[in-house]
């Protein structure tokens, strides 16, 4: 739990550093923050919805995954779309993917360490 806390607020800390740098300037990459809270939202209702006693695979999660993959390039594309535009510099774009890597890495690692089945899950919350 805590190297989950430590990763996202590295990630924070390149995408802070990605806005405030005195070459950019910018605050335009602050709207990722909307993806990293909108990432993990579909794959939390599916895991709500669907049953997991069948080993087959099902479309609510399907659709799920499929959403949050949409999410999760959306949010590496945005400021690549920044920068060809000019509205960012290439560094500053630079910066922000790195934070979106570790980020995205980060919320991956939450759920592969809290998503099972067991006595210690989040689920029970």
């Amino acid at each position: 739990l805590i190297s989950l806390s430590f990763g996202g607020a590295i990630g924070l800390m390149f995408l802070m550093l990605g806005c405030t740098l005195p070459v950019s300037d910018k605050y335009w990459p602050l709207f990722l923050l909307f993806f990293y809270v909108l990432s993990p939202i579909p794959y939390c209702i599916s895991r709500r919805v669907v049953d997991d006693t069948d080993s087959a695979s099902n479309a609510c999660k399907e659709l799920a995954i499929f959403l949050t993959t949409g999410i999760v390039i959306s949010a590496f594309g945005l400021p690549i779309v920044f920068a060809r535009a000019e509205v960012i510099a290439w560094g500053a774009c630079a910066l922000v993917l790195t934070g979106n890597v570790v980020i995205f890495g980060t919320i991956l690692g939450f759920f592969l360490v809290f998503g099972s089945n067991d006595d210690f899950s989040w689920q029970q919350w």
